[in-house]
């Protein structure tokens, strides 16, 4: 058994075994999430210490946003996670087409995805929601672009349009930072996809070596689990 693992094609040099390798792969990868959980950290505490700080500009901010497309989201990732589950099980079981077909699956959730990200951003840009000399969150005499319940009037009553505006900023630096490194990080997911999908498309994974597809796999459910956070912190707090 030990002379036929290492003759396996797959295995490189520096390893002894099949196994030994597959550790390795893991270890690396686990070490590599932790600083990508330090780098996401940092924002988060950033945000939950801002939000602290200017509570009312956060609570209004967050409801200009369109609490559909973050929850459609939600669902798209979820699904997304499913499928990557099926895609790692499939090259498991030396199921050469399910990997594939779960691969682009994954790939088209993420698109999707994507493209929800783009509609989400296009709106803020078209509302002069973005940080910059043109931002305007709300224009002094002129009623707000998005719905307010009587806790938001009440907010909106007790703060001035220039404090507003000034302080709301924060909130949409973040949020832009926060979803765009996460889009980024989404991006990157779908080329290393298209990599390890044309590498299950040629066969070069099996019940001895799937560990690509795996490695991709924890990949992308940590860019799922992120957004699980993201949602409720950006979308859902204070949202009543």
């Amino acid at each position: 058994m030990h002379a036929h693992a290492a003759h396996h094609p797959a295995l490189q040099h520096q390893f002894q075994t099949m196994s030994q390798q597959k550790e390795s792969a893991v270890l690396g990868m686990w070490a590599f999430l932790l600083t990508e959980v330090l780098f996401f950290g940092g924002l988060f505490m950033a945000y939950m210490l801002y939000r602290t700080w200017y509570h009312d500009a956060f609570v209004l901010a967050s409801t200009s946003i369109t609490i559909f497309w973050g929850l459609l989201n939600t669902v798209v990732l979820i699904g997304s996670s499913l499928t990557m589950a099926l895609a790692v099980r499939s090259a498991q079981i030396n199921q050469r087409k399910a990997t594939v077909m779960w691969l682009i699956a994954t790939m088209v959730l993420g698109t999707v995805f994507l493209g929800v990200k783009v509609i989400e951003y296009a709106d803020k840009f078209e509302h002069h929601h973005v940080p910059g000399p043109e931002y305007a969150f709300i224009e002094p005499g002129h009623e707000p672009i998005f719905e307010l319940g009587p806790h938001g009037r009440e907010l909106l009553e007790r703060n001035s349009a220039e404090s507003l505006n000034r302080t709301t900023q924060i909130f949409f630096s973040l949020y832009f930072t926060m979803t765009g490194l996460h889009a980024l990080h989404m991006i990157i997911g779908i080329g290393l996809m298209c990599v390890i999908t044309w590498m299950a498309w040629k066969g070069r994974f099996s019940s001895e070596y799937y560990t690509p597809v795996e490695m991709s796999g924890l990949y992308w459910h940590f860019v799922d689990i992120v957004w699980i956070f993201l949602f409720p912190l950006l979308y859902l707090i204070d949202r009543s």
